[in-house]
């Protein structure tokens, strides 16, 4: 007879965290609506609102890391609390952290998870924790992007594609790799981007 946790369902004999699914190459964008408001859109169809505080029921983009942070952490632990509570646990994820007004940068961010343990065994409960822990650490690509400093080298500035299709030939035949397309300053076509 198998072991069962507290729910009933079978437990695993491994600690291993879960695997990282895939990075999505869909495209991401921004399209400016108004002073400083966008909407953000991804390739899948999703879409968020983005301004300033003053500018009502849209996400400032430091409250966009932060939900992303405490998503990414929740997704990275869900199979490990699911396993012992069933998929149907809630759980509130907070992310605070003030920011640092003079470098224009939030120099630490800490995670909360509300959630219920009650259930299990200090045992159970220990490990579960530990095995979350483990699995945001390796799975959280936003942590561990931050905690690793991203490079963010400096924003291109291309025309619309819009305005690439309007072009006409200039008659140079000339093969320069770039099947015409426009071509930042560093080597990244317009098509290329996302």
């Amino acid at each position: 007879m198998s072991e069962q946790t507290q729910t009933g369902a079978p437990a695993t004999s491994t600690d291993a965290p879960a695997p990282a699914a895939p990075t999505p190459h869909d495209p991401l964008w921004v399209e400016r609506n108004g002073v400083r408001t966008y909407t953000g859109y991804s390739g899948r169809g999703a879409r968020v609102d983005i301004g300033p505080v003053t500018a009502g029921a849209v996400f400032t983009p430091g409250e966009l890391l932060k939900i992303a942070l405490a998503a990414c952490a929740g997704m990275s632990s869900d199979t490990k609390f699911a396993r012992v509570l069933g998929d149907d646990y809630k759980v509130k994820i907070t992310v605070e952290g003030p920011k640092d007004a003079t470098e224009d940068r939030y120099p630490a961010l800490h995670e909360t998870f509300e959630i219920d343990l009650s259930s299990l065994d200090d045992a159970v409960r220990d490990k579960t924790l530990l095995l979350a822990q483990r699995s945001i650490d390796r799975a959280c690509t936003v942590a561990n992007t931050l905690k690793a400093g991203a490079l963010v080298p400096p924003a291109s500035f291309v025309p619309p594609l819009e305005a690439l299709d309007e072009c006409t030939d200039d008659g140079d035949d000339s093969d320069d790799g770039t099947d015409g397309a426009a071509v930042d300053g560093d080597g990244a076509t317009a098509e290329g981007r996302a």
